[in-house]
């Protein structure tokens, strides 16, 4: 038996991926809801933070960044807000004349079922193209080329679907998950 989950987000390409990611682990099902994404240090204490505000008793949050090693780790934990203010063109302009070009991209799932929470962590190392490439995924996509590969997510979604944080940390999940109904 599968256990069902409410993934509150409000981003859609995110339910989809997390959905075709978990498979048969969990029967997931979206929940739009607003919480509150206070500014911190990781990105696990703005899940940590968002499953205590959300309620239900089978519930899953995640949040994601885009690292970038030539700016200290930014935008990290800000990356939602700094595409929403200055986009991937910003970035772009902020790494003019940069040589080192190393990003990493990070998910975090929270899940929580009933009063236990759990963490799951996902990574990909890539690095930043030079120009906006592709027309698919979403957020920093059209930039992110995965390591050892030349296409960005954007111009490849079946590299994304195959390789990206989100599916690293969904694996975890659904292996956590599965080992509930054994």
């Amino acid at each position: 038996m599968r256990i069902e989950v409410e993934f509150v987000t409000g981003n859609e390409h995110k339910f989809r991926e997390l959905s075709e990611a978990l498979g048969n682990a969990a029967k997931l099902r979206w929940r739009r809801q607003r919480y509150t994404e206070i500014q911190a240090d990781s990105l696990e204490e703005v899940v940590v933070h968002a499953l205590r505000e959300v309620e239900g008793d089978a519930v899953l949050v995640e949040d994601a960044g885009l690292f970038i090693s030539a700016l200290g780790g930014f935008p990290g934990v800000y990356s939602a807000y700094v595409h929403s203010t200055i986009g991937n063109r910003g970035i772009l302009r902020l790494l003019e004349g940069e040589e080192d070009r190393r990003a990493r991209m990070v998910s975090v799932l929270g899940l929580r079922l009933g009063s236990e929470v759990r963490l799951f962590r996902g990574e990909v190392e890539g690095s930043i193209a030079t120009s906006v490439r592709g027309t698919h995924g979403f957020g920093y996509d059209p930039l992110f080329v995965p390591a050892g590969c030349t296409s960005t997510f954007a111009e490849a979604p079946e590299l994304k679907a195959k390789l990206s944080h989100r599916k690293r940390a969904a694996e975890k999940l659904a292996e956590y998950l599965l080992s509930l109904t054994r």
